[in-house]
């Protein structure tokens, strides 16, 4: 198995001098479950189209499985990047036939019964797909993506048009597909979607890449303590934060300030060290930053 299942270098897309993606460099190693997390227009499903030979790239590269750009890679790879299309008229067996067949699978009967077994769809597997709901027929189409056992799953936007039901049946079968050890690019723009289910995370915006890293990195979560803290005076909240090597001004919000305090520190510690410079605090609480939070700052400030 390859020891990089992805990387990209200076990969761009330019339509008629805009450029849709500009420089992205990223990487993803087996058994992430990696997302692409932008706005509308952030680039998301160009890139995916770039990787998956559907655009061709303006500039730039990028290699599948330590195998550059061959052909032979996509069928090491289960896409998703628009909505699911088969048969209304055919069970899902049936349909799960004609994509076996597409892929060229052998004897498929097993196959196709332990990716219905996956989905949770075994129980409706001879069920017209035009009886299916929205999110049983998303489902469906990620147990089209998982026939072959492939390497990768690629999927774009998988929540879309789902009802809150729906959304969190995808969002547990992607955490549940992710644990059994299978790399998962997933593109979305929908925060929550993300953090929950992913690993690691780059944030595009207007095609290029702003951050990427862990989650945990990029709420920054990993090794400090934040604390929401305010006093009647601020402005001797502020200096006491400032002549303190133990404490930062992480955040300065209008209705508090989030300090970051040295590894080990506790709100309890803040607060004592505060009541003891004659601060009182009438707000005082742990933070814990969301993605959401930090791609608003990141999106805000870049």
């Amino acid at each position: 198995m390859a020891t990089t299942i992805l990387k990209t270098e200076g990969l761009t897309k330019t339509f008629k001098g805009f450029k849709a993606v500009d420089g992205l460099n990223i990487e993803i190693q087996p058994q992430m479950v990696y997302g692409l997390l932008g706005p509308n227009g952030s680039g998301k499903t160009t890139t995916l189209g770039m990787l998956l030979g559907v655009i061709r790239p303006s500039e730039g590269s990028f290699s599948w499985f330590e195998n550059g750009q061959k052909d032979e890679n996509r069928k090491r790879i289960g896409a998703l990047l628009e909505t699911p299309n088969f048969y209304p008229y055919l069970t899902a067996v049936q349909n799960l036939e004609i994509t076996a067949k597409i892929k060229d699978i052998p004897n498929p009967k097993g196959e196709i019964e332990r990716v219905l077994k996956v989905v949770d769809l075994f129980d409706r597997k001879d069920t017209k797909f035009s009886t299916y709901s929205l999110g049983m027929k998303q489902r469906l189409a990620i147990g089209a993506t998982l026939l072959g056992d492939p390497e990768l799953l690629v999927l774009d936007e998988p929540t879309n048009g789902l009802d809150p039901q729906g959304i969190k049946d995808i969002r547990d079968l992607i955490i549940k597909i992710g644990k059994e050890g299978k790399t998962i690019l997933i593109a979305s723009h929908i925060l929550d979607e993300i953090e929950k289910v992913c690993t690691h995370c780059a944030i595009l915006r207007k095609g290029q890449l702003i951050k990427t890293g862990t989650i945990a990195q990029i709420i920054g979560n990993e090794d400090v303590q934040l604390i929401k803290a305010h006093a009647e005076d601020m402005d001797k909240l502020r200096s006491f934060v400032n002549s303190k090597n133990d404490y930062s001004i992480y955040r300065d919000n209008e209705d508090a300030f989030i300090i970051s305090a040295a590894h080990g520190m506790k709100a309890s510690d803040f607060n004592k060290h505060c009541f003891d410079n004659g601060i009182v605090l009438n707000q005082l609480s742990t933070f814990n930053e969301t993605l959401e939070d930090q791609f608003l700052q990141i999106v805000k400030t870049s």
